[in-house]
């Protein structure tokens, strides 16, 4: 079976290996990380069916594992997940019957298959190593759908008798195809005609004293800004405090544009984008306070629940000890965001202080959002 995977987002972790995908409902967050440490490290399905039963099946009502290779794709499932296998011989439903441990079978000559966890959703996103929130993921060739059908063709018209008997009477000579009208002769256009216009010269520019410019260079002025949610929109939770930056006194600042990336994001959404200056997140986020010198990458993401804050997160090159390494940093989110590093347990973001991110961690904004840290 082919390993190209797609998704349609929801609310269940996908922890996404090179031979080996684990889905876990959104409870199951504290086994994310182990688990994406063991992936990211190429270990195999057996390892990683270890480290998912270590914390004890009786908390674990629902999970599905697609393990797939050259010669034969392993699928486990329990609880509420359902795959469907297609093969030349046609197609499967596995599902877990209640009062089991699990489903499990080994196939041979699978062309895909598709995990079912909630919805019909399209699976029309392209899914990559690493984490993601989804509702249905496939792996291989897609399953053909109506679309995919071919149309039959429109019948022909049929020749009606009087046609049928001019072919065979044969070409009227007195019918003539008409003759293609001349074109009318165009009268010569006059020289002064031809001759361009002149444009009268502009008015000079008018420029004021120095001290009247806030900003003799050109550059745009730097605007305060608490970065505080205050559309109306967000949904949840209350306002939280102002914050300073840098958020440790006397930290050092990184320089507003760094030589390499420190860092690559890779966004659940399919953008992909390098930590060479600082990085804004959000469902509108804003750069008001940057100079025009050094303006940030801005990306925004979807956000259909409002979960998401119009400025919501921060990512930028760290300086001192974390030279480096990119640093993170909630803008004051209602929602908040939600850190999960290799090897530690899932934090939530404490607006306004900054924390270094390693390769491997996931940062969960909500709505189904998520941001993958990984090497430039």
């Amino acid at each position: 079976m082919s390993t190209e995977a797609r998704f349609a987002p929801g609310d269940w972790y996908a922890v996404v290996g090179d031979r080996v995908t684990v889905l876990l409902p959104g409870s199951q967050r504290g086994r994310v990380a182990t688990l994406w440490d063991l992936a990211d490290s190429g270990a195999g399905v057996d390892a990683l069916l270890d480290a998912l039963l270590a914390g004890g099946l009786s908390s674990l009502d629902h999970f599905a594992l697609v393990s797939h290779d050259d010669e034969a794709t392993r699928l486990i499932v329990r609880g509420a997940p359902t795959a469907t296998v297609s093969s030349a011989g046609g197609e499967e439903v596995l599902s877990a019957t209640p009062g089991t441990t699990w489903a499990e079978q080994v196939l041979v000559g699978v062309s895909s298959v598709r995990v079912t966890l909630t919805g019909e959703g399209s699976a029309d996103r392209h899914l990559t190593p690493g984490l993601a929130r989804v509702s249905v993921v496939e792996f291989g060739t897609p399953s053909a759908s109506v679309a995919d059908e071919p149309v039959a063709p429109e019948p022909a018209a049929e020749e009606s008798p009087v046609d049928e008997a001019a072919d065979a009477v044969g070409p009227d000579p007195a019918a003539r195809v008409p003759e293609p009208e001349a074109e009318p002769d165009l009268a010569p256009i006059p020289e002064e005609a031809q001759a361009p216009v002149p444009v009268p010269p502009a008015a000079p520019m008018q420029f004021g004293s120095p001290e009247d410019d806030p900003t003799p260079t050109g550059e745009t002025p730097a605007v305060e800004d608490d970065w505080a949610d205050r559309d109306g929109q967000t949904q949840v939770g209350g306002p939280v405090s102002d914050f300073e930056r840098p958020p440790i006194p006397g930290q050092e600042i990184a320089p507003d544009v760094v030589a390499q990336p420190v860092a690559s994001l890779v966004f659940s959404t399919g953008d992909v984008v390098s930590v060479d200056r600082t990085v804004l997140v959000g469902r509108a986020p804003e750069a008001r306070r940057f100079a025009s010198h050094d303006q940030p990458h801005v990306v925004t993401v979807p956000s259909p629940h409002q979960e998401i804050s119009s400025t919501h997160l921060e990512i930028r090159p760290g300086a001192g000890a974390d030279h480096g390494s990119a640093i993170a940093t909630d803008l004051g989110s209602t929602n908040g965001t939600v850190l999960a590093q290799p090897g530690l347990d899932p934090e939530e973001l404490k607006p306004g202080i900054a924390v270094s991110l390693i390769p491997g961690a996931v940062l969960d904004l909500g709505d189904g959002v998520t941001i993958q840290v990984t090497n430039p």
